[in-house]
Parts: C-alpha cells; structure tokens; sequence
C-alpha cells in the first residue's frame, strides 16, 4: 500500500509538514475505539460460525448521481450453528432484500452492521448460498488512497474514470461482505455495467463482454485464488490495453497493461520494469502467487494500490515516488516506485495475508524491504544497502508499529521504513545472503495463499535463523525504543552490554575496530566481556544494524 511516504529535500524547509501530515494520517494521538470498532475488527458470534467461499459482485455504477447499485452472491461454509449473521456495509449504503433459497430473510441494521436472521439454522457442513441487493451513495475519497472511498474521478480529456480504494476503510465501504482480513474468499467474480464508451477492468482473468441495451457494457472478471476483501477492485475509464509473457518459474505467465488510451506510448515504455521486478522477485521470493489469474498493471485515478493481480499505477510514468527519490541516496530513481512496492505486495500482503489488521507490518515491512531487493537485482548489494539505510531518516518512532487488536487498527506507518530496517537486520544475521534468499522463498512456500498471525511469523524466521528471534521482533514492532550498545574498553578486553531495549533483549551485532576489522558480538541486557588480540581505540556498529552504539567510561 502507498499510504506513509515523505521526502525530505531540506529536514528544516520540511519537517513541520512531514509531522503535521504524518500525525494527520497515522492518528499518532491515543485513539480511542468504539463498539463499531470491535464489530469490524473482531470475529464475533455472528461471523464465527460461517465462512466465505465465495463472491459474485454485480455492480452499476452511476457517474453523474455518484451512487452504485447492484448484488452480492455470497456462497459460505457453514462451519458451526448459527442463524444470525454480521454482514458490513458502511452508510449511507443499504441493503434493500436479502434471498435464501430463493425466498426474502429478514434483516436489521446496526451503524455499519447488517444482522441477517435465518428463519432455520443452516446445517453444519453446508454450502449455503444468499444473494444480497443493495444501493446508495458510497463515501467518496476526497485524497485516495490515503482516504478511502469510490473515486468519481476525470481523465483529462474530461471523461468519467472511476475506481476505489479501501485498505483500512474496507471493502464494505462500497458492497456488503464479510468485512475482516481473516476471512478470504477462495475466489471471486465482479461483474461491472458501464457506458459503452468506457471500459471495465478489474482482478483475474475476463470471463465476458457483453453488449446489453443500446449504450452499456458488461465486463465480468474472475479470480480463481484467495483474495483480500479490500483488494476486489473496478476500474472504469477509456482504457487501452496490450498483452505480453513473462517465461517464469512456473511457466508462461500473463501480463496485461491496461492505460487512458493518451498514454499508451509512455506506459509501454515505463513498465518494462515489470519484466525485471517479476524476474528479480521470483528469484529471490519465490515463484510469482497468481500465475492462474494473471499480473496486469492498471493505471488508476490515486497514485496506487496492491490490488491483487490487478496492481493499481497512478505514478505518472516516472521513476522514484512521483519523481522523488526517499532514500536520498540516489539509488530510489533508478525505477519507478510504484511498480516495484506494489507489485512486491503480490508476494507480501496477497500471497501472505495479516489475519487482523494490526499486523499490517507484515504487509508493509517486507514489501519495503522489497524496494531494497530490487535495488540490489540492478545496481548490487551496496546499493540496496546504501537504500534502505537511506530511509532510516523517514522513521519517527513516536508510536508502536503494531497496532491493536481486535478493533480494526493498523498501528504505526513506522512499519515501513523501520519494519525494513528490522528486516535488513534480521538478513544480518544469516551471515549468508543464499541461506537468507531461501528463507524468503520458504517463507511465501509456506504460507502460500494463507492468512497468518504475529506469531506465525516469528516462529518461522526463528526456525529458519536457527534461534529465538522473538526478541528482535517484539523490540522493533512494539516498542519505540531503538537498541543501543553500550561498551567500554579496558585494556585488552571490550565490556558491552544492551541498553534501552526490552528485558531479556539478546540479539547479535557486528562492530568493526579501527574502521577496518569487523567483529561479532553476542550482547545481552548484563555486562559481557571479549578479549581484544590488539589494541583498539573506535569502535562503531557496522552500518547494516539499525541500533546505536555508545562508549562510556
């Protein structure tokens, strides 16, 4: 997701924005939450005993009125009993009938909340099916993505160009569903109803074109894979397209770019990179997740999103972030930023899914870290190095990058530039680029098209290091405190210790004596001793572990 990037051409021309603008969008003051919290962001009674399987999204879409109408088929497992069911759908939208076995339920609403009451209990074990009609007027993004909503939006020439954005905000912000990360739907079709003088675009593959009454078109796409609630997306605008393949890991993969027919040229240009991005990312992250439903860039009215085999560009077909280089090194204008971090969500954030948004970390961490990988498939390791240490000045550390849970909550857009730097830190202590390189493919392996947990994570990268790495996670997500290593040097031997971190806190560091010989330690939150074998007057921690160091007497 593109929602917390700054860049600092000047830190004293800039700062007061970048705060300002950064507590406007991260809500650094304490929030406080509301029932309506709980209800989005909790599995409750009402959405424990069923799960979805299924989505059939039928939508029209009303420029001028800025309103939507249409259905929702969704098929569910029923996992336990039940007769009362949470559907999301955010006022002003409504639902008007809902249909079970071809006959009218009853329905009540609660803020955001729809209860749906069976007149039976489905039987465990069945595939149910009710088919929900709704309408209304979405709530428009006035600055998408970074507020969500429907975008009823103009190409230049003056032409309707439609689409959403919904992380965080959710996917009930525009069609009833069952609106929690947890639950993805095994597949998904949206069928979109335009004027004929416009094109549909949305996730997956186009299973039909069809002409309906004089002046309207239907565009039906599918996806036959998991996908996030947030991440079914329309597009709607006078768009052109074309077709290539990538020769991939797991063979010929489909690529299609769909553009506002003005810039056809300069996009065929800009996203070659899409063909490097997939080579470098499989490498290094395993086979592309989507092969079945294929990868298309689609440009959009906001600047992007990770919309799942349909990835969101709206950078303006440039390099850097709209032209900008964050890490100020350099190395960020070699490729166009929203190719890259997009794209690299197909792997973390679409293949791996957080269950409850408060991991969104687990998302936007390594898909950062992604930017650093790529940068080292170009230009080699010192210049991804020289990346990601370039962004250590965007974090702010004013907050928790884990969020809370249970309430729909993301935490701290720290999760980007610190969450890679942990990332970075933890590929430190592979001592082995190959060892850390599979463990990233492991990792999308094993948590193939699955949604997973905080500890879930933990638990594989310490299997894959080899030792508890809970320590190095649980300081750099939950707490604000960066470690600092405290040393002393006493004749021939270097006491250390680390300071300003969490009890138990026992993580590896490698120091370089002299500015030439580099020296692993083993720090812990007590003093600890290491004989020196010649005499050493600097000592400073080696650039690839975001921490601090500090001699006292």
């Amino acid at each position: 997701m593109v929602k917390k990037y700054f860049y600092r051409t000047s830190l004293l021309i800039t700062f007061f924005f970048i705060s300002g603008f950064a507590k406007a969008q991260l809500g650094i003051e304490q929030k406080s939450f509301t029932r309506g919290d709980t209800l989005r962001g909790s599995i409750s009674a009402e959405r424990a005993w069923w799960d979805v399987n299924w989505y059939g999204i039928d939508i029209s879409p009303d420029y001028l009125e800025k309103s939507l109408s249409g259905s929702v088929t969704l098929r569910f497992h029923v996992l336990a009993p039940g007769n009362r069911m949470q559907i999301d759908l955010q006022q002003p939208m409504q639902i008007e009938k809902v249909l079970w076995r071809e006959k009218t339920i009853d329905f009540e609403r609660s803020g955001n909340v729809y209860y749906i009451h069976f007149p039976e209990q489905p039987l465990t074990g069945n595939i149910e099916t009710i088919i929900i009609s709704y309408s209304g007027r979405p709530v428009v993004a006035v600055r998408p993505p970074w507020d969500g909503g429907w975008i009823f939006s103009k190409d230049k020439m003056g032409r309707p160009w439609m689409s959403v954005a919904c992380q965080g905000l959710g996917a009930s912000v525009w069609y009833p569903c069952k609106d929690h990360q947890s639950d993805e739907p095994d597949s998904a079709a949206i069928s979109i109803t335009v004027p004929d003088t416009l094109m549909a675009v949305a996730n997956g593959r186009l299973r039909s074109a069809i002409s309906n009454k004089p002046g309207s078109m239907s565009y039906t796409w599918a996806v036959t894979s998991p996908i996030n609630n947030y991440n079914i997306i329309p597009y709607i605008g006078k768009y052109t397209q074309w077709n290539e393949t990538f020769n991939g890991e797991k063979g010929v993969l489909d690529c299609s770019y769909f553009v506002l027919d003005y810039n056809k040229e300069k996009a065929q240009k800009q996203f070659k990179q899409a063909d490097s991005m997939l080579r470098c990312f499989e490498h290094w992250f395993g086979p592309y997740p989507f092969y079945e439903d294929g990868y298309k860039l689609v440009e959009s009215p906001h600047l992007g999103m990770e919309h799942q085999s349909a990835v969101a560009y709206g950078n303006g077909y440039m390099n850097g972030y709209r032209g900008r280089d964050l890490s100020q090194t350099g190395w960020g204008l070699k490729w166009d930023f929203i190719i890259i971090h997009e794209s690299g969500h197909e792997w973390f954030g679409n293949n791996i899914t957080s269950k409850d948004l408060a991991d969104m970390w687990i998302h936007e961490s390594f898909t950062n870290y992604s930017e650093t990988i790529y940068t080292t498939c170009q230009s080699g390791v010192e210049a991804g190095n020289a990346y990601v240490r370039g962004t250590r000045a965007l974090i702010e550390n004013e907050r928790p990058i884990v969020g809370k849970y249970g309430v729909n909550d993301e935490g701290s857009g720290d999760m980007y530039y610190k969450g890679g730097n942990m990332i970075h830190y933890m590929r430190q202590l592979f001592k082995d680029d190959n060892k850390f390189r599979l463990a990233m493919r492991a990792m999308n392996d094993s948590f193939y098209h699955k949604t997973v947990t905080y500890n879930d994570i933990v638990s594989f990268w310490s299997r894959q290091a080899g030792r508890d790495l809970s320590p190095l996670f649980n300081q750099y997500l939950t707490t604000t405190q960066i470690p600092k290593l405290e040393y002393k040097l006493k004749g021939e031997k270097l006491q250390y210790r680390w300071v300003n971190c969490i009890k138990g806190y026992n993580i590896p560091v490698k120091i370089i004596l002299n500015k030439s010989t580099e020296q692993w330690l083993e720090p812990e939150t007590g003093w600890k001793n290491v004989s020196l074998t010649f005499p050493v007057t600097d000592v400073e921690l080696h650039p690839g572990f975001y921490a601090t160091a500090e001699k006292i007497k």
